[in-house]
This record gives C-alpha cells, sequence and structure tokens, in this order.
C-alpha cells in the first residue's frame, strides 16, 4: 500500500508566518500614520467649519463673541447642526476673537495645519 503524506511541513508553515510577520512589520507603521495624517486633516476642516459659522454670526451680531452655544441650538436652528468634536482626542475647541477682531478657532490635538500640537512642558525634567 502507498501512504500519501498531505499537508505542509513545519519549515514550510514558518516561512509563511515570517513573510507575514514582515509585511505587518511595513504595513502597520504606514497605516498608523496615515490615520494619523486624516485625523489632523478632519481637524483642520472642522475648524474650518467652526471658522465659517462663527464668522456668519458675528456678522448677524456685530461686537459679540461667538461661542459653542452661540453656533449650536438644542431645536436645530443654529448655525451648526452639532459641534464638531477633534477627531484624534474627542475634545472641544475654542473660539476667540482676536485684538483685530478676527476670529481665530483652536484645537488642544491639532495645529491650524493638522500636525500634532506639542505636549507638555518644553523644559526638560531633571
Amino acid at each position: 500500500m502507498r501512504k500519501f503524506n498531505k499537508g505542509f511541513t513545519l519549515v514550510e508553515i514558518m516561512i509563511v508566518v515570517a513573510i507575514i510577520a514582515i509585511l505587518a512589520a511595513i504595513a502597520i507603521p504606514n497605516f498608523i500614520a496615515y490615520r494619523n495624517e486624516s485625523q489632523g486633516n478632519a481637524c483642520v476642516g472642522n475648524m474650518a467649519t467652526i471658522k465659517t459659522a462663527a464668522e456668519t454670526y458675528l456678522t448677524k451680531h456685530p461686537g459679540t463673541a461667538p461661542t459653542a452655544d452661540n453656533l449650536v441650538n438644542s431645536d436645530g436652528t443654529g448655525l451648526l447642526k452639532t459641534m464638531p468634536k477633534c477627531p484624534k482626542s474627542g475634545g472641544d475647541y475654542t473660539i476667540s476673537l482676536t485684538a483685530d477682531g478676527a476670529i481665530e478657532v483652536t484645537c488642544a490635538t491639532h495645529n491650524a495645519d493638522g500636525s500634532e500640537a506639542s505636549s507638555g512642558s518644553s523644559t526638560p525634567e531633571p
């Protein structure tokens, strides 16, 4: 009688696992970088949306600094349906008027260009 050996050897399985591990080591950091970049871009878009709504509010109510409550009404009649949150941290945006009367919207997590804001103090610990 003939005996047929079916299946893979241990060495073949180890080679396949090693190849998958190498591909994962390359792909996962790229995926994380792309996700962070997209969250930064979404944050910039949210800040632009809030700034436009705040400028519209300021046009309708001159001299009154817009707040999140002014832009979103509970009955849905506000300039924004809901106040956006930062996609990375889930934090709120800060709306302020500059000295020259311009609207400034900031995020604690991202800079205006979408890059990550530095966290912590700039002085090194001993």
